[in-house]
């Protein structure tokens, strides 16, 4: 698991937040968590094929940390060449109505075309339904 966020302390009113963010904390680990949750349990090349962008390196810290957060199982093959399978935990799994409403609000207010990316403010979405009236 990343290393607790320096605001994280005992009783505040942000500490639900703020411990569920430190699980997802790491540029890659949602998406892990995402690609486990549509396709099920994944080899290490694999999930690699599924983000392009992602160095072995990264990868190998991001899956070690959600192992060690218990979010996901790591299962190794003693086959030649090694074969080693990644797979949601239970509690990984409870973690998919929070990266189902992540998807849902990056399906509304994010736009990736052309290889550009930006954000629709609410006031955008919400002219096209006042016109509509």
């Amino acid at each position: 698991m990343s290393r607790p966020r320096a605001k994280l302390t005992g009783n505040f009113p942000g500490c639900p937040v703020e411990s569920t963010l430190s699980f997802l904390d790491g540029k890659w680990k949602g998406v892990i968590l995402y690609h486990l949750m549509n396709e099920g349990t994944l080899r290490f090349n694999a999930l690699r094929r599924h983000i392009p962008n992602v160095t072995q390196r990264m990868l190998t810290k991001q899956l070690r940390e959600l192992e060690e957060a218990g979010l996901i199982s790591r299962k190794v093959f003693a086959v030649v060449p090694p074969r080693v399978d990644y797979d949601l935990t239970p509690l990984g799994i409870s973690l998919q109505p929070v990266i189902t409403a992540l998807k849902a609000w990056g399906e509304t207010h994010v736009i990736c075309k052309d290889g550009e990316k930006r954000v629709v403010p609410p006031v955008d979405l919400i002219r096209p339904l006042e016109a509509a009236e």
